[in-house]
């Protein structure tokens, strides 16, 4: 049976070489949906054999969708630019290609690396994710930012075990960067579906979200790094809920 990749971009020249090179060998097809990219980003994919795309982005959720409507095969494997195959997952999909995918869908955990160092616990990990998927029965859904693929009732789902790495933050600058760009969309889709938020918000839901990570989660034994991702988690959780205020207050 066939498999699709694909994956959306935006200015992501130093990250999609990595990606594409992770799955030649179980892709039958590879689309790649850009964001009207203004790096090498187009450049870099014309050295493989990739159905490249233009689309303005449309959102997370639905940028996801429609490249998942742009695939040949019903199997898709959905991939985002700063993500990679391990090996031992590149196999794995390979031997449930080879028995034709007797599941629906298929997740994975994902394994992010902070700064260079890979982060094995708290809220981070295993970021249990479904990414290959039959799209007759299913699609990506969720809340942006927070994006993930839904399957219909009934759907067989099965867990590989092995790591789909997450290139997600190179410096400090880009955990603050996008704590910014995230929490205003977060609030923005708490707002447009009618969520309220108070006060307590800001004090009780940041506090449980550092508490839960580094703690319960045992982020702890990450050291300084998982110090910084639980603190980062319940800064986030806090912004997201000041924002959401101030749009109620507008």
């Amino acid at each position: 049976m066939n498999l699709s990749v694909v994956i959306i971009t935006y200015n992501e020249e130093k990250n999609i070489e990595r990606c594409l090179k992770s799955v030649l060998d179980i892709a039958d097809e590879i689309v790649v949906v850009d964001s009207l990219s203004t790096d090498a980003t187009e450049d870099i994919c014309s050295k493989y054999n990739v159905r490249f795309i233009s689309q303005a982005f449309l959102g997370y959720i639905e940028q996801k969708n429609f490249a998942l409507q742009q695939s040949s095969n019903n199997y898709v494997l959905s991939l985002d630019a700063d993500e990679e195959l391990s090996v031992e997952l590149s196999k794995s999909i390979r031997s449930a290609k080879q028995n034709d995918f007797p599941f629906d869908a298929y997740s994975m955990n994902r394994c992010s690396s902070f700064c260079g160092k890979w982060i094995k616990h708290g809220s981070w990990y295993p970021d249990k994710k479904i990414r290959l998927l039959n799209i007759t029965k299913g699609k990506w859904g969720g809340t942006n930012p927070h994006d993930k693929i839904e399957m219909q009732s009934g759907s067989s789902i099965h867990h590989l075990k092995a790591d789909l790495f997450h290139y997600s933050y190179y410096s400090l600058e880009e955990v603050i960067t996008q704590n910014n760009k995230f929490t205003t969309i977060q609030a923005k889709a708490m707002f447009e579906g009618g969520k309220r938020a108070t006060y307590l918000n800001l004090i009780v839901n940041p506090f449980t979200a550092f508490v839960n990570g580094f703690i319960f989660k045992r982020g702890f034994l990450d050291g300084v790094d998982g110090f910084f991702i639980a603190s980062s988690v319940a800064y986030q959780t806090m912004v997201k809920y000041a924002k959401l205020l101030h749009l109620r207050r507008k």
